[in-house]
């Protein structure tokens, strides 16, 4: 248990320089968001396996303080990057981290899955680090929505713990009809699913 002295630190910011997709980020975070400390292993993972074009548009779904859909951003440089996520704290440190590094192309809001995402706007890439704790409902209302987000062609790529890879695939297939399995570790898998 932290006393009352600790508290006025704890309130800070946590400030991380990471090295995420071959770009440099500084991040600020703060406790409550996911990973406040460090990016975490599945994001690390995933973003080892996505490639992405100079005018892709981009989705990041549940973006947190913005390791994901930043990084893209600064590849997607004549693109746009969405970054949702349902914690208006995360949003708007998204939006702080994005300003920070002089990221004009993405933008954070808060949406529940693509529920404020608008219907006009098609991606060519979505990307994810799926919540362990998602639910088999849940999942199947964003994997029909990312459906209908994407451009053909475009693909959408998650991270899960391994313990949801049979789950992804059996739901992927089921909604795209194709599953791609990029690569698994020793705790998560990267998987992929594009609309054809």
């Amino acid at each position: 248990m932290f006393e009352r002295k600790d508290i006025s630190n704890l309130k800070k910011d946590i400030v991380l320089d990471v090295n995420l997709f071959d770009c440099s980020l500084k991040l600020h975070s703060r406790w409550g968001v996911f990973s406040p400390r460090s990016i975490d292993d599945g994001t690390i993972l995933l973003m080892k396996y996505i490639s992405v074009s100079i005018d892709d548009d981009c989705l990041d779904l549940g973006c947190g303080y913005g390791p994901i859909g930043l990084a893209l951003a600064k590849h997607c440089t004549k693109g746009q990057v969405h970054m949702v996520d349902k914690d208006f704290v995360a949003v708007e440190l998204a939006n702080f981290n994005a300003k920070l590094n002089n990221i004009s192309n993405a933008k954070a809001y808060l949406s529940d899955a693509f529920l404020q995402v608008p219907d006009d706007i098609k991606f060519d890439k979505i990307i994810s680090n799926i919540p362990a704790k998602v639910g088999r409902e849940q999942l199947s209302i964003i994997l029909y929505d990312a459906l209908e987000a994407l451009k053909p062609g475009g693909s959408i790529t998650v991270v899960s713990i391994n313990g949801l890879k049979d789950f992804i695939k059996s739901n992927f297939k089921s909604v795209f009809g194709n599953y791609k399995k990029l690569k698994q570790g020793q705790k998560y898998v990267v998987s992929q699913a594009i609309k054809q």
